[in-house]
Parts: structure tokens; sequence; C-alpha cells
């Protein structure tokens, strides 16, 4: 039987791309947080040592970079409880969303809860596994019998971040009705509220001493600029970390030598991740009273690459009338009915185009 998947939702923004790409001076596309930024210098140059790469590299990671992910954990995420044991590299953060369910075993009649704005690929993940996916932001209406639990912060579209008291919420709760529960942190470092990063699903405070269940999910990509590596990893409880590693390696699902050779330069390396905080932060700040100024109104947006803003219309709407002065936005509807009246605009845009969007928003709110 023929696996059954939804259309990939970008394909329905084409007819959009091509009618902003006739404004007179081009398209500004911040439908999608792909980096724009040079990948660092140390990075590059680590990935470039690395290129005699002629033996197979571990699934689980080399030591060094193990060593590498408690450490960083231990600096950043506050969870200064974790071993080698507790921590494997993934090739990037997509393929391990996706796969989760299928990693973890789950297949017909188990559901995966995740949040009711969210990430196309969680739901896109109980698919592949023949599970069930729910919505519910709630831990109160998570179901029995629920496998597997989805939380995102902070947020991806809508930069929400979850306090240290609703971790721990979440986690009791999964406890108690026996599901995994896992924490997409992937935009941590892009803090807009307040000093360092967002809260951890592995800090202490939330785990209490037992990591039993629980796993966070990180990527480079956002604040290295390591898309096109697909460097990324997970940490936690050291059962299921084990589990995955068994899985992976018979499905040869092993980041490259080289990349895993650059994240550790990565990790080790907090100077470019605060310059290129503060380069998103000044696009922030470009971009966001501009669609102020439009009529828009930003929900939440408190970390992360974008801004999750509304004119209280149907989404298509509002992506129809920005492509017509040449920006193209991501309909709030790809992260569930719950969206329906938002646009999430990405700050992974040169300067110039931010500043350009900027420009034509002003001409838009006098329209």
């Amino acid at each position: 039987m023929a696996l059954q998947l939804p259309d990939f939702p970008w394909d329905s923004l084409v007819p959009f791309a091509a009618r902003a790409r006739e404004h007179a001076d081009g398209i500004v596309d911040l439908s999608v947080g792909s980096p724009v930024d040079p990948t660092p210098e140390v990075v590059r140059r680590a990935l470039a040592d690395a290129t005699d790469a002629h033996a197979y590299p571990a699934t689980a990671g080399s030591p060094p970079l193990r060593e590498a992910l408690v450490d960083w954990f231990a600096r950043r995420r506050g969870a200064t409880d974790l071993t080698t044991a507790n921590v494997i590299p993934t090739i990037g953060s997509k393929e391990l969303v996706a796969l989760l369910p299928t990693l973890l075993g789950l297949g017909e009649g188990d559901v995966v809860v995740h949040p009711t704005v969210a990430y196309p690929t969680y739901a896109i993940g109980a698919a592949i596994a023949g599970a069930s996916a729910v919505a519910a932001d709630d831990p109160d209406a998570w179901p029995e019998g629920t496998k597997l639990v989805w939380l995102n912060s902070p947020g991806n579209p809508d930069g929400h971040v979850d306090p240290i008291e609703t971790l721990i919420r979440a986690v009791d709760r999964a406890r108690e009705i026996g599901a995994v529960i896992a924490n997409d942190e992937c935009y941590a470092e892009l803090n807009w509220q307040g000093s360092g990063p967002t809260p951890s699903i592995l800090d202490p405070r939330v785990t209490r001493g037992s990591r039993r269940g629980t796993l966070a999910v990180y990527s480079l990509s956002k604040q290295s600029n390591l898309a096109g590596y697909r460097a990324a990893f997970i940490g936690g409880c050291s059962e299921l970390v084990g589990q995955l590693l068994e899985v992976r390696k018979h499905a040869g699902l092993i980041p490259p030598a080289p990349v895993q050779h650059a994240m550790i330069a990565a990790l080790g390396d907090e100077e470019h991740v605060d310059a290129q905080r503060e380069l998103y932060r000044a696009r922030r700040d470009v971009l966001r009273p501009a669609l102020d100024a439009a009529g828009f109104r930003i929900d939440r947006s408190d970390a992360g690459l974008y801004l999750w803003a509304t004119r209280d219309e149907d989404c298509w709407t509002t992506i129809a009338a920005l492509a017509d002065i040449g920006i193209l936005a991501a309909p709030g509807a790809f992260y569930g009915e719950a969206g329906a009246q938002h646009v999430r605009l990405a700050l992974t845009a040169t300067d110039e185009r931010i500043g350009a969007a900027a420009a034509r928003l002003s001409d838009f709110s006098k329209a």
C-alpha cells in the first residue's frame, strides 16, 4: 500500500512567488528560513582540514565530537550532567524529526502529539510511521496512549518560548501517560526577550534528576549558518539515545566525517554565534516596526528567525497583498488551522532586502 502524504506545501506558493518577482526591484523572499550569511571561517577551515576522510565515520559521532556535544549542552543549555552516552549527531534535524516515530518503533494505532501551530514535519513523521498525529498544546489534552510528544520551543513559526514551569508540566504529563517527549530547540540562541538562550527540556530544573523519556533536538543551521552542512544532534535519555543509535547504525544514518569535524569547531566557538544573533536582531529591528506601521499585529515572536504577523484576515489574502508589493511570506495555514490568519516572515534575507521590504511596507500602509 502506497504511503499517503499531503502535497508539499511550498508548491502552493509558486504563483505568489511569480507575482512578487514582477516587482520592479525584484522579489524579497521572506518565506523560508534559509541562512544567507557566510558560514564562519573557523568552521570552514575545520571542514577543509578533515577532507582526507577515507574511513567510514562513526554513527555515534567521533569521540571528540561527543565530548564537544556534552560540553556544549553544559555551557549553553544548562544540562550539566550529561555524558557521551546521552548524545549523538544527526544528518540535520529535519531527518530526525521526520524519522523519530519510525526509529522509536511507532506504528498504526499509536499517537504523536505536536503543537497546534507547528512545523509540518512533526505530523509528517507520524504519517511515515503509520501513526496518528494530534495537535494539542495543553498537556491535559494529550490522550492516553500517546507514544511521542513534540514540543517546539522556541517555536517555528510563532516564536513562542516555553518557560521552565511549562516544560516541567509537559515532562510530568508525558511520564504520566508513558510517552517520550522531545523538544525541538533549534532556535534557542536567538532569544529576543532576555539574556542567554531560552530554556532547555534537559535543564536539571526540568528533569529533576531523571532524563527518562526526555530528548532535546538541536541544529547548527540557524546559529552557525550550517544549513548546507546538515549538522545537528540529539541529547537526553541514554536509553532512548542508545535505541536510536542502534537503528541508525543499521540504516547507515551517519553524518560525514568532515562535517563531524566542522561541528566540533562550531560548538566550541561562541563569538560567531553572538555576531550572527546581532545581525538577525538588527534585521528584526528594521522589519518589525515596518510591519507595525503597515497595520500588522506581531504575535509572540519572542525568539527565533521569524515574525508571526496578522491583519486579522485569511492568510492567503495577506500573502496575495504582500506579493503585489514584491514580498513573499509563508502562509500560517502551512502550520495548522490555528495559523490560518497569520503569515510568517523570515529574517533570513540580506540587510539590503530587509530594507527593501521595510520601504515597500511603507507604501503598503498608504494603500
